[in-house]
């Protein structure tokens, strides 16, 4: 909080500071809802920006990362009006792990593995948008129901519906995804 007051005050080091404590949140989150790299650094660098703009505005009525992470979700839908949806990135979750140094498993384990999280990937990416983004703040991204449902624009109640039945679905698409990989 102390970040952005000064930030809003116009201290570029506090900003910097701001955007160094919630800049990995904010892009995992922009990369779910924009599905390439590069659409997702995009929409990062113009959140952060508009962050950077409103900074006076905030009120205080949620987290400062659950501000951010709305700031991101207005910008990526916005983004996402003005490009059509774009191709997604088939690259493995395995792939990016390895490119982001993240050891290197036996053969046997890095396959399955990676079986398991091309499958989640893909139903993941076949659930609607807003049951994906429910998911990833709560499930993925770790916030407070309350936290996401401002992000969200829902209340608890309808927010807690949308997350029980997104989960489902995603069960749902994973277990059609084994089933078809197992074939």
């Amino acid at each position: 909080m102390e970040l952005l007051s000064a930030s809003a005050a116009g201290d570029h080091d506090a900003f910097a500071a701001l955007v160094a404590r919630h800049q990995a949140s904010a892009f995992r989150f922009a990369l779910t809802l924009t599905a390439t790299r590069e659409l997702a650094e995009d929409v990062l660098q113009q959140a952060m920006l508009a962050a950077w703009r409103a900074a006076a505005t905030f009120r205080g009525d949620a987290s400062v990362r659950s501000w951010i992470l709305t700031i991101v979700r207005n910008t990526a839908y916005h983004d996402r009006l003005r490009r059509h949806r774009e191709p997604l990135d088939e690259r493995s979750l395995d792939d990016l792990g390895l490119e982001a140094g993240w050891g290197v498993p036996t053969q046997e384990r890095a396959l399955i593995e990676r079986e398991q999280r091309e499958a989640l990937a893909r139903a993941l990416a076949r659930l609607p948008d807003e049951e994906r983004a429910v998911i990833v703040l709560r499930d993925f991204e770790g916030l407070a129901g309350d936290d996401a449902a401002s992000v969200l624009h829902l209340s608890l109640p309808a927010l807690k519906s949308r997350l029980h039945r997104a989960r489902l679905r995603l069960a749902a698409e994973v277990r059609r995804e084994m089933t078809h990989v197992a074939r």
